[in-house]
């Protein structure tokens, strides 16, 4: 894959944690509740249509109980490989006009997950569509944010 860092961020971990249990995580709505965003923020939500044109969504809720709706289309399912999702589409591909998050930008996401000896490499790649978009996500703390995700998804796994 080609990444440009101009418009892209990657975030890359080694999960001791198999690709099947990452990708349990990522793809089942009772756990993505409890792992989906960084602590004391939580995940009330999720909604998970495991196809291409499926739906992707979840509520986001701040420690002050402010919700924060996520919704965006699977572009790709590769089992225990490949998540791809954008927010710049509804479910069955239907265009969005204005963002449905707060961030008030559109991106594509990629997990990318490449098993070995038991372990996962894992990849998460946020695509913009131009460099003020790219900034403003990183400013918003996706590698902080992303990488205590990574953690709490692994500590998740591990213990069911």
């Amino acid at each position: 894959m080609n990444i440009d860092p101009k418009l892209d961020l990657v975030l890359e971990r080694e999960l001791d944690l198999t690709a099947e249990q990452v990708w349990k995580g990522w793809t089942t709505p009772e756990l993505i509740c409890k792992w989906f965003c960084p602590e004391p923020w939580k995940v009330t939500e999720a909604e998970v249509d495991l196809k291409p044109g499926g739906i992707f969504r979840t509520v986001m809720q701040s420690p002050e109980g402010e919700k924060y709706p996520n919704m965006g289309c699977f572009l790709e399912v590769e089992k225990n490989k490949k998540l791809v999702w954008t927010d710049a589409l509804l479910p069955g591909f239907r265009p969005v006009e204005v963002p449905v998050s707060g961030a008030n930008m559109f991106f594509t996401a990629f997990i990318l997950l490449e098993e070995k000896n038991g372990k996962t490499k894992y990849t998460a790649i946020a695509r913009h569509k131009n460099e003020a978009d790219r900034k403003k996500h990183e400013e918003m703390g996706f590698y902080e944010g992303w990488g205590i995700c990574a953690d709490q998804l692994q500590k998740l796994m591990k213990s069911i």
